[in-house]
C-alpha cells in the first residue's frame, strides 16, 4: 500500500542548488543523459502509485518506491552498451544506506562500478566509470521501516550503437538440420521450465531459477497481469516463452469446445486479444517467443469425431497461422510456435499453418520418440519441447487397485535427465526444452510433477540444476529406497496397517516424516489431509473412514529445505462382520434403479451379490428404498450398508413378515456415507432400507446391504 508522500515539494532552484553542493567529481568531457524514458524493471513496486519506470521519467514530482523489506533494485535498459561515467541518485526520505552501482551487458551478470555503506539520502551525483547495456541500483539496506524510494534514478555517458539485431532480438538461424535460436545474435539453447508460482512471487524466485542454469520458463496466458513476470525474467536474463491459450487447450477435452469452422466470432476476439498483449510486450527484454496455443489439436477428440473432428483440426491449425501472420505483423523481433500434445498434430501445421517459425510438442514417456517422429515425417522447421519430464499418470501402468502408479522421487529425477538427453540427441532441430514443472503446489498433480512440492526441493529439482549449469553437490534430499504396505486391496475403514520403509540422507542430517492422503480416485479431490500414524521407519497407520482408492503419501524432511517423497494406493474396504450374511443372494428389488448412464445398469440384487465393486443406484429423487427377502422369518443382530459417494443422510431400517406392514428398529437422519454398522436384533422375513433425504443431488447408492446373525 502507499504511504502518503511526504510534504517534499522542492523549487527548481533549490534543487539545482544542491545538485551544485552535493555533487562529486565530474567528467571533463560533457556526458549525455541516456536513462530517460528507457525501459526500466525493479525488484517491487510499493503500489500503482510508485512504478520504476517513474523513476526515469524526467519528473522530479513523481517517484519509485520499493516493498518494505532488503534487498531491492532499479534497473534500466540502455537499449545497447555504452560508456558509463555519471549516475545520479535523486532520493526520497526513504533513501539506502548500503547499496550499489552495478553494469551488465546481459542483464545477468553484473560488475560493480560503485558502492557505500555510509549514504546520506539526497541527491547523490556519482562519478564511476563502466561499461554495459544495463544499470542497476542494488539496495541492502534502508534507513527507517520503509522502503527505497526515488524520485530520479539517471545515467549518463557515451551512448552505444545498437547491434544489427537489436536489443532483445530472437531469430530461429540456419537451414536444414542445422538451426539455432539466436538471442541478440548470440546461440540460445532452451534450458527451461514451465513456470506455475503467482506472477507477484516473480521477482524474489527468478534469482533461485537463474542460479541453476535456467535461461527460459514457459506460460500458457499472457494478459494484462504478465508484466512482472517479463520483467522480473529479464532482470535476471532469463527469457519467457509467452503463451496464448486458446481452445479446447490443456489436453483431451478441456477448456471447452469452439467450432473452428463456423464461430468467426470467437476467433476475432482471440485474434484481438492476442495482438493486443503482442503490441503491449513486444519490446520487454524478457520475451523469447509467442507462443499459439496448447494441446488443442489432440483435444478436439473428445469435443468431435468423424468429419467435423477433422474438419475443426484444420480449421484450428489454419487460424494458428492466421494469428502467426498477425503476431509477424505486429513484431518482427520474436518468433512464433504452437504446443500440442502429441507430434500426431504436426502435419496439421505443415499443411495449413507455414508462418509458424517452429514447432512445439508436451511429450513425456514418449520424449524419445520425438526425433524420429521428426524424421519420419519430412518436416523442414526445427523444435521445441515445452513440457516433458517424467512419465504422466496416463502413461504408466495401473497398479493391484487398479489405479496409475506413480514413478518414485528417484525415476522422476531420472526422468528429467532422460528426457533432456534425448532433446540433446537431436543437435541442430531440438532447440531445447521447458521441463514440468516449476511450481510449489502439495496437492496430487503437485507431488507427481513439481521439483520444489510445497516449497520443498526435490530430488528433481538437483537433477535440473546439474543439466542446466553442471552444479553438483550441497544439501540434498533424504532418499527414500522403498516403501511397502502391509495390507494394500482390503484395509478396513478406520482400521490400521503397517507401512515399511528404508529411507537414508546422503548428508547424515536427522530425517522427520509426515503422511497425508489424497482422494482423487473416490471423489477427483486434488489436495491432501493428514494421516494419523506412530513409529518410526515402521509405522503404524490409521486408514480413512470413507471407502475407496486412496493414496498415502510419505514425506521425509533433513531440516535444509529438502523432502524425500513416496506414494503407494490401497483399498479401503468396509469392516468385516463377523456371522452369517442372511441377505447375500438373496431376493432383492427396490423403489428404482438406473437402468441407462455410464456404467449402467445398477439393478437392486448388486447389493446384495456380495461383491464390492458392484452397487444398486436410485433415480435422483426422494423416497427411495431397497429391501431385501429373506425366505423365512430369519434372526438377525447386525445390519451394515457400504455406501457409495451418493448416501443416505436420512433413512430408517424396517422390518416386516409380508412386505406391507412395516415397523422401523433403526433411523437416523444425520447419515454420512461410508460404511454404517448398525447393531440391530430383530426377527423378520424383510428387511428394508427406507430412505427419506439424500446427501448429494445424486440418487441413493449401496455397494452392499448386508444383514447378518452371529
Amino acid at each position: 500500500m502507499d504511504r502518503p508522500l511526504p510534504l517534499r515539494a522542492v523549487p527548481a532552484l533549490v534543487v539545482l542548488l544542491v545538485l551544485g553542493l552535493l555533487a562529486g567529481p565530474t567528467p571533463a568531457h560533457a556526458a549525455t543523459l541516456l536513462s530517460q524514458g528507457r525501459p526500466v524493471t525493479a525488484s517491487s513496486s510499493e503500489g500503482a502509485g510508485t512504478p520504476a519506470s517513474a523513476a526515469v521519467d524526467g519528473d522530479p514530482g513523481t517517484r519509485w518506491a520499493s516493498a518494505w523489506s532488503d534487498p531491492q533494485w532499479l534497473q534500466v535498459d540502455l537499449g545497447a552498451p555504452a560508456d558509463i561515467s555519471q549516475v545520479t541518485l535523486n532520493w526520497e526520505a526513504a533513501y539506502a544506506t548500503a547499496y550499489e552501482i552495478q553494469v551488465s551487458d546481459n542483464a545477468a551478470s553484473w560488475q560493480t562500478v560503485y558502492s557505500t555503506t555510509t549514504a546520506t539520502g539526497g541527491v547523490q551525483n556519482l562519478a564511476v566509470s563502466g561499461h554495459g547495456r544495463y544499470v542497476r541500483l542494488y539496495g541492502t539496506h534502508r534507513v527507517g521501516g520503509y522502503g527505497y524510494s526515488l524520485w530520479e534514478f539517471q545515467v549518463s555517458g557515451t551512448p552505444g550503437t545498437p547491434t544489427q539485431d537489436g536489443p532483445g532480438v530472437t531469430k530461429v538461424t540456419g537451414s536444414q538440420g542445422n538451426w539455432q535460436l539466436t538471442v541478440d545474435g548470440r546461440p540460445w539453447t532452451v534450458k527451461g521450465l514451465t513456470w506455475g508460482p503467482p506472477v507477484s512471487e516473480a521477482a524474489t524466485r527468478m534469482p533461485e531459477l537463474h542460479s541453476i542454469g535456467v535461461n527460459t520458463v514457459r506460460t500458457w496466458g499472457t494478459d494484462g497481469t504478465s508484466q512482472p513476470l517479463l520483467d522480473a525474467a529479464a532482470a535476471n536474463g532469463i527469457k519467457v516463452v509467452a503463451g496464448f491459450w486458446l481452445q479446447p487447450g490443456g489436453g483431451p477435452g478441456s477448456g471447452g469446445c469452439v467450432d473452428y469452422t463456423t464461430d468467426t466470432n470467437y476467433k476475432n476476439t482471440m485474434l484481438t486479444e492476442i495482438q493486443k498483449w503482442v503490441n503491449a510486450y513486444k519490446a520487454n527484454a524478457g520475451v523469447l517467443m509467442w507462443n499459439v496455443g496448447n494441446e488443442s489439436i489432440l483435444g478436439m477428440q473428445n469435443c468431435y469425431s468423424g468429419t467435423l473432428l477433422e474438419q475443426n483440426r484444420i480449421a484450428y491449425a489454419r487460424f494458428v497461422d492466421q494469428a502467426a501472420q498477425a503476431i509477424h505483423a505486429i513484431d518482427a523481433n520474436h518468433p512464433v510456435t504452437s504446443t500440442d500434445a502429441w507430434t500426431g498434430a504436426w502435419p496439421y501445421y505443415k499443411a495449413y499453418t507455414p508462418s509458424l517459425d517452429l514447432y512445439s510438442v508436451n511429450s513425456y514417456a514418449q520424449v524419445c520418440q520425438v526425433k524420429q517422429d521428426w524424421i519420419n515425417g519430412g518436416y523442414t522447421k526445427p523444435y521445441i519441447i515445452t513440457e516433458t519430464g517424467p512419465a504422466g499418470e496416463w502413461e504408466v501402468p495401473n497398479d493391484v487397485n487398479g489405479v496409475p502408479t506413480e514413478p518414485t522421487d528417484q525415476q522422476k529425477r531420472d526422468g528429467y535427465t532422460n528426457a533432456w538427453n534425448c532433446v540433446l540427441a537431436h543437435p541442430g532441430v531440438a532447440l531445447g526444452a521447458t521441463l514440468f514443472h516449476y511450481g510449489t503446489e502439495g496437492d496430487f498433480g503437485g507431488v507427481w510433477f513439481n521439483i520444489t512440492t510445497g516449497n520443498e526441493k526435490r530430488l528433481a529439482w538437483y537433477a535440473v540444476r546439474k543439466l542446466y549449469s553442471g552444479q553438483t553437490g550441497g544439501n540434498t534430499p533424504p532418499v527414500i529406497s522403498s516403501m511397502n504396505l502391509s495390507r494394500t486391496t482390503d484395509v478396513p475403514a478406520g482400521g490400521t496397517f503397517t507401512l515399511t520403509t528404508n529411507v537414508s540422507d546422503p548428508d547424515g542430517d536427522p530425517i522427520t516424516y509426515t503422511m497425508g492422503y489424497n482422494s482423487k480416485y473416490i471423489n477427483n479431490a486434488s489436495g491432501l489431509i493428514p494421516a494419523q500414524f506412530t513409529g518410526n521407519g515402521t509405522f503404524t497407520v490409521t486408514a480413512p473412514q470413507d471407502l475407496g482408492v486412496w493414496k498415502i503419501y510419505l514425506y521425509a524432511r533433513d531440516g535444509h529445505g529438502n523432502v524425500g517423497i513416496e506414494t503407494r494406493s490401497l483399498r479401503v474396504v468396509a469392516p468385516p462382520v463377523p456371522g452369517t450374511n442372511l441377505a447375500r443372494g438373496a431376493a432383492t428389488t427396490a423403489s428404482t434403479y438406473q437402468a441407462d448412464g455410464p456404467g449402467a445398469p445398477y439393478p437392486p440384487q448388486a447389493a446384495t451379490d456380495g461383491n464390492g465393486a458392484t452397487r444398486w443406484a436410485s433415480a435422483w429423487a426422494d423416497p427411495q428404498w431397497l429391501q431385501v427377502d429373506l425366505g423365512s422369518r430369519q434372526a438377525f443382530d447386525h445390519v451394515q450398508l457400504v455406501w457409495e459417494s451418493a448416501f443416505g443422510k436420512a433413512y430408517e431400517i424396517q422390518v416386516s413378515d409380508d412386505a406391507a406392514n412395516w415397523r422401523p428398529v433403526y433411523s437416523t437422519t444425520t447419515g454420512d456415507g461410508g460404511a454404517d454398522d448398525l447393531a440391530i436384533s430383530a426377527t423378520a422375513r424383510y428387511v428394508r432400507m427406507n430412505a427419506t433425504q439424500r446427501g448429494t443431488a445424486y440418487g441413493y447408492s449401496l455397494y452392499e446391504f448386508g444383514v447378518y446373525r452371529s
